[in-house]
């Protein structure tokens, strides 16, 4: 597992970024997948989280997971939401990409094989979120949307609250079409210089972390709150799963944060 050097400053929550590495799923999931939604066998996802769980002195049931549509929405999760997910897909939160608690012991967990995940702890209110954001969940906005309602349902300021922005495709490797890139362009005004490299075959990369950094700080956030890995998956795919490497079908790595 890898920590954030900023969020590990502080006793009041667990977090953590998981690798591929120390499961029990075959290929092309192996070995630590822990999405039951790939085609990967339920029974060995589940043993897979028992490990995790165990590993980080954590239980199962207090994982909470949704069912991630590369969408904006954020959900506030409530102590009788604890455990949604955990155990099943079906019972996952639905449609949604970001999640916020104040309630001790929920660990609220995202999965991904080449989107970002983005962690968020208010050191003065005790307040936690994660956000999916692939390119779609980006350019709707999603890290932005999740600041909103940390600010709006729990009056949190944005210059308390500290941001890991982790493992993802990184602007390496993340090449995209005219089409997409029309999309970014219209969203950032031209692409604020998030697109790299790009050519007149209408091809280009998308750095994601820069797009992702820059709606936090535009919410407030200052810069030096904001953590990014800068670890590429498709780069580092022996050790972080990545939908791009091997062409769809691949297991997913979780990142998560619980308040103690």
């Amino acid at each position: 597992m890898w920590f954030f050097q900023n969020l590990l400053k502080y006793r009041e929550i667990q977090h953590f970024v998981t690798t591929r590495i120390g499961g029990f799923s075959n290929q092309p999931y192996d070995s630590l997948n822990l999405g039951f939604h790939v085609g990967d066998n339920p029974e060995i996802v589940t043993k897979n989280r028992e490990r995790l769980a165990l590993a980080l002195g954590i239980p199962l049931t207090n994982f909470t997971i949704a069912r991630q549509i590369h969408g904006s929405n954020v959900e506030i999760i409530t102590d009788d939401l604890r455990g949604s997910g955990a155990f099943h897909h079906e019972t996952a939160i639905n449609a949604t990409d970001a999640m916020v608690t104040s309630a001790p012991h929920i660990c609220l967990m995202v999965l991904q094989a080449d989107c970002v995940p983005i962690l968020f702890f208010d050191v003065k209110k005790r307040v936690i979120g994660v956000a999916h954001a692939g390119w779609r969940g980006t350019i709707r906005m999603v890290a932005q949307n999740t600041v909103k309602i940390l600010q709006e349902k729990f009056n949190c300021l944005p210059k308390d609250i500290l941001a890991g922005i982790g493992p993802s495709i990184g602007p390496c490797c993340n090449e995209i079409g005219q089409e997409t890139i029309a999309q970014i362009k219209k969203v950032f005004h031209n692409g604020n210089g998030y697109i790299c490299k790009e050519t007149h075959r209408g091809k280009g990369y998308f750095n994601l972390w820069e797009a992702n950094k820059t709606q936090l700080m535009h919410m407030g956030i200052p810069e030096k709150n904001i953590e990014i890995s800068r670890i590429c998956t498709r780069c580092n795919h022996k050790l972080l799963f990545s939908y791009r490497q091997q062409n769809t079908e691949t297991g997913r790595f979780g990142a998560g944060i619980m308040l103690t």
